[in-house]
């Protein structure tokens, strides 16, 4: 690869943003605190993001593969003692409708890692019987368990791995969206089962920490963080066409002197491969991004909603068989889109079943209506 090719993968500036300390414990305390600075950013430490695990039952073990998207830890001096507190962040470009269960893998990482830590500690201190039945994992911080670890084990004990009075750091994770579409999946583990309703309040339920881009209605207090949701709200918002999305995000971005990081972080975010060395601030960069999500095809969506609603919905209920009126819709939004002469033609053969020929005399006929 040359050096000049900046093309990286779409997810890593979304994860390079959000490893910033600053923007990490911002969206941290308005999610958890509603904007209340509770959490520091020279609090944190980032950790190793592997979530693999091995479940282990009688002489059967089964193993499990995964990444988190970003992991940190919180070390929090309190006056007892040093508190630790684990803080995840996955990225969601679509819906996954199994959300619930995947976090609880992710978290249930966190813990399991945390309790192999702490048998390894016995193990270390303890006789060769007892390492015999301990897994030590690899590339994980000791410090969120207790420095000083007792070696003699009670029965009950040496059979947990663990004892009585052990303790592991709490695992919370945040999800954030960046689709289009309002989150229709489940929030919990409840909504994804079918339970009786005499059951329900016996069945443990596990929810998930939800943010929609589009609209977070969270406070925050760091200028990346207000920057790149508000832009993320107008690139997401349905109800503006991409012409007025694309004015409006660069009067906001032209205004705001908005950071480079940002920019790439919204690219990420809508999965557009760019040469980030063509980014500077302000609405220049946000010209370049909305070309770009264009040529992805990223709001093709959208543009496709809004050409199909036209031309098959209301119209199509009112006008059947009033084929000009549906031609003059489809040449008029394919012109508010700045879709080419030749997509045009081929969305107007598509949608209503017609020749190349009679598709450009159309088009030559409400072409100059349309400019």
């Amino acid at each position: 690869m040359s050096k000049n090719n900046h093309n990286h993968n779409a997810d890593i500036p979304l994860k390079d943003f959000w490893r910033n300390n600053n923007r990490f414990a911002d969206l941290f305390n308005a999610s958890l605190f509603h904007g209340r600075q509770i959490i520091k950013p020279d609090e944190l430490e980032e950790q190793d993001t592997e979530a693999s695990f091995i479940l282990e039952h009688n002489n059967h073990s089964e193993s499990y593969n995964g990444a988190r998207d970003l992991l940190k830890i919180r070390k929090n001096s309190s006056v007892l003692d040093l508190e630790f507190t684990i803080l995840g962040i996955e990225n969601q470009s679509h819906i996954h409708y199994a959300t619930p269960l995947r976090v609880m893998g992710y978290d249930y990482s966190s813990y399991k890692r945390q309790y192999d830590i702490n048998a390894s500690k016995y193990r270390a201190k303890g006789s060769a019987k007892q390492a015999d039945h301990i897994n030590t994992p690899d590339n994980i911080s000791n410090e969120v368990l207790p420095a000083d670890t007792p070696t003699k084990l009670d029965p009950n004990e040496f059979l947990s791995r663990m004892k009585r009075t052990d303790k592991f750091s709490p695992v919370i994770t945040i999800v954030i969206y960046y689709g289009e579409e309002p989150w229709d999946g489940a929030r919990s583990l409840h909504e994804m089962l079918n339970i009786p309703y005499e059951f329900k309040k016996y069945v443990n339920d596990y929810k998930i920490l939800l943010i929609e881009a589009r609209n977070p209605d969270l406070v925050f207090h760091n200028s990346d963080n207000i920057d790149f949701f508000h832009l993320m709200g107008i690139i997401l918002n349905k109800n503006l066409s991409l012409k007025e999305a694309r004015q409006e995000a660069i009067l906001y971005s032209n205004e705001h002197q908005t950071d480079k990081s940002v920019i790439m972080a919204i690219a990420g975010a809508t999965d557009t491969k760019i040469n980030y060395n063509s980014f500077k601030k302000g609405d220049s960069a946000m010209c370049t991004l909305f070309d770009e999500i264009r040529t992805e095809g990223w709001i093709e969506g959208r543009t496709e909603g809004k050409i199909e609603g036209r031309t098959e919905g209301k119209i199509e209920g009112r006008t059947e068989g009033k084929i000009e009126g549906r031609a003059q819709e489809i040449i008029d939004t394919g012109f508010e889109f700045s879709m080419s002469k030749r997509d045009i033609l081929l969305r107007l053969q598509t949608k209503l079943d017609i020749t190349l020929q009679q598709a450009l005399e159309f088009f030559n006929l409400y072409e100059k209506k349309a400019l």
